[in-house]
């Protein structure tokens, strides 16, 4: 199989699993981090039976040298609700966003063609996991994360750093007239609509429409500050890899994906 490295990402491969990390995020030692592919029968769905998600986590901790650690992972619901994690014990429900700067604490999302977006501040070191999927981003949960941090931990935002992890991209992210208009009435305002809405097939006599949700991320972090050089961004879409990836579009599966961060303890 192929290697997925680019200039933004690098493909790890390790005992008989695969993930992939940012080299950007790979500057700052104090952070662990990771988007996992399903190779090596990785997944982190919740099922009646936990057996593989259990296996799944120990797996990617494994790897990333962290074979004890502890991690919270919200009950995703397509929100944009963000949350500041203080301690290892709570619990978040209805939640997509995770922030934190708290030592040891792995934040995860998880996604299955949904984007994933990590947070970093290098000067105030705090960390952010953000599930922003086709609703979250219509509710622009990613901007909402960066005035979180920038409000509860006063980060500012030229220093934040987003990592914009794989998920369907605008060329098999196909909706019909109904969200289309969604899309089209939350981001008039950008005067860009004909750059983030393409028309795409006729199908069975219905018109499709194709969604740049990607640049919808990028347009939404830069009007909060988050300069463009910041915004690193994986390039690959989970459809057109879903070889590697659990793809709910073009698979009609139930398995999940995983983005983890987290701020390594000082020794």
């Amino acid at each position: 199989m192929e290697d997925l490295s680019n200039e933004n990402i690098i493909h790890k491969k390790e005992n008989g699993i695969e993930y992939l990390q940012f080299r950007k995020l790979l500057d700052y030692p104090e952070v662990k981090h990771c988007y996992t592919t399903k190779i090596g029968d990785i997944d982190f769905k919740t099922h009646e039976n936990n057996d593989v998600l259990t296996k799944s986590y120990s797996k990617i901790f494994a790897c990333l040298g962290e074979k004890n650690a502890f991690f919270i992972k919200p009950h995703q619901t397509h929100t944009d609700n963000v949350e500041i994690v203080n301690s290892k014990e709570q619990e978040f429900n209805e939640v997509d966003g995770l922030i934190t700067n708290k030592e040891n604490i792995f934040l995860c999302t998880t996604s299955a063609d949904c984007t994933s977006i990590l947070l970093y501040d290098p000067v105030k070191k705090v960390v952010g996991n953000i599930h922003s999927g086709w609703r979250g981003t219509l509710k622009k949960i990613g901007q909402k994360a960066v005035k979180k941090m920038i409000t509860e931990f006063h980060s500012r935002p030229e220093d934040i750093i987003c990592f914009i992890c794989p998920h369907i991209r605008k060329c098999h992210f196909e909706v019909e007239e109904d969200v289309m208009n969604m899309f089209k009435k939350e981001f008039s305002y950008t005067k860009r609509l004909n750059d983030i809405i393409a028309l795409g097939r006729r199908k069975e006599n219905v018109q499709k429409y194709n969604i740049d949700t990607t640049l919808i991320n990028y347009i939404i972090l830069e009007e909060v500050g988050i300069k463009e050089k910041n915004i690193v961004d994986s390039g690959i879409c989970t459809v057109c890899k879903s070889q590697y990836f659990h793809s709910h579009r073009a698979e009609k599966n139930d398995g999940r994906n995983a983005a983890m961060i987290m701020i390594k303890e000082k020794k």
